[in-house]
């Protein structure tokens, strides 16, 4: 299996152990989603006990350089999407890394 999961990869996953069909599966990631994002983007904070919090937080405006050519850039005041994963994800998450570098 490739490094890469994506949309359609999880919507597999998830109906091989659901037993429901492709298309209700996707039905439910796709409303998953929306809703998250929605939610993040109405301010709301999405608390997922055992697997993180989405949330926006704001970013002042500053002055930045395009790297490439040293040009100063101005970034204005902006709103950014933030998920912080919880405790048990990245437990899960350095365990499984640190068995596959130990094989």
């Amino acid at each position: 299996m490739a490094n890469n999961m994506t949309k359609a990869d999880i919507v597999d996953e998830i109906a091989k152990a659901t037993g429901l069909t492709k298309i209700e599966t996707k039905a439910v990631v796709d409303g998953v989603l929306s809703t998250i994002v929605q939610a993040v983007s109405n301010g709301k904070r999405i608390e997922l006990r055992g697997f993180g919090v989405f949330k926006s937080k704001e970013r002042k405006p500053r002055i930045a350089r395009n790297p490439k050519t040293g040009e100063v850039v101005p970034l204005d005041k902006r709103v950014v999407p933030i998920f912080k994963p919880s405790p048990e994800f990245l437990k899960k998450v350095n365990d499984n890394m640190n068995n596959q570098d130990n094989k």
